[in-house]
């Protein structure tokens, strides 16, 4: 509810910057402080991260306000980064800081995007509100569109880098049922994310006037601009990212790999 209640712009900076320190503390606590206890904190790391994705997938599913379902997702993905951290590993602390990287550049834009649009009357921007955005604003409508089909982790994208790397973060420690759990997940996502981007795109607007007073401030348009520059370069060339997050996990502490208690089991 302090998401929602909040202004746009709080909202995208706890559903990026507070969530970047709070998983960046998580990891450091875990991997330095109890590299050793992995037997403990494993279970509680995996229950939060079926939990949360769970609850942030089904949550966002119902919601008809742009701002809500945005919300309710960011604790999907909070779930998405818990898969790597239950590896416990300096790779797995890698894809936390890459995914990150991709969480925060793709979200930032999306909530620059909806306050701009909330700037025309009212601060609760329904889905069905965007319907025909595409054949008036269609920078906005293209750039709003490839921050959804990163954030469900579509190819090409900063997104799909970045689940690809919590995936093999989990897979190398031979856990396979949470990694199972964020691509279903990802799955259920797309019923959430895609019809935003049909509405957009594919229906007409409601009345001639309808988006006419949308407007993008040049900083906008600037911010957003690089943001969707970096999802689709890096979502193609993700190689310097991915050395610049590897490196910084290493300041985060190293990791004990796990002891194997059985291939396919939540330890």
């Amino acid at each position: 509810m302090v998401f929602v209640g909040a202004r746009t712009p709080i909202t995208g900076f706890m559903a990026t910057g507070v969530k970047t320190a709070a998983f960046a503390a998580l990891v450091r606590v875990l991997l330095e402080g109890f590299p050793t206890a992995t037997a403990i904190w494993q279970p509680i790391v995996a229950a939060l991260a079926i939990a949360t994705i769970v609850l942030g997938n089904t949550v966002a599913l119902a919601q008809h306000s742009l701002k809500r379902m945005l919300a309710y997702s960011s604790i999907a993905h909070a779930g998405y980064i818990l898969v790597a951290v239950w590896a416990g590993t300096t790779l797995g602390a890698g894809a936390v800081c890459f995914y990150l990287l991709a969480y925060s550049v793709t979200t930032l834009a999306s909530f620059g995007i909806l306050a701009s649009i909330e700037h025309v009357g009212s601060r609760t921007v329904l889905i069905d509100d965007l319907e025909g955005l595409y054949s008036v604003r269609p920078g906005g409508a293209l750039a709003l569109s490839i921050c959804l089909l990163s954030l469900l982790g579509f190819p090409g994208t900063l997104g799909f880098i970045g689940k690809w790397y919590l995936i093999a973060a989990a897979v190398a420690e031979g856990q396979y049922i949470l990694p199972v759990v964020l691509v279903l997940g990802s799955l259920v996502s797309a019923g959430y994310y895609l019809p935003v981007i049909m509405a957009m795109t594919m229906k007409p607007t409601r009345s001639l006037e309808a988006h006419r007073q949308v407007t993008f401030s040049w900083a906008a348009r600037a911010t957003v601009a690089i943001a969707v520059a970096m999802v689709l370069v890096f979502g193609l060339w993700p190689t310097g990212p991915l050395a610049t997050a590897l490196k910084s996990a290493e300041t985060l502490g190293r990791g004990t790999p796990p002891v194997a208690t059985g291939q396919n089991q939540i330890r």
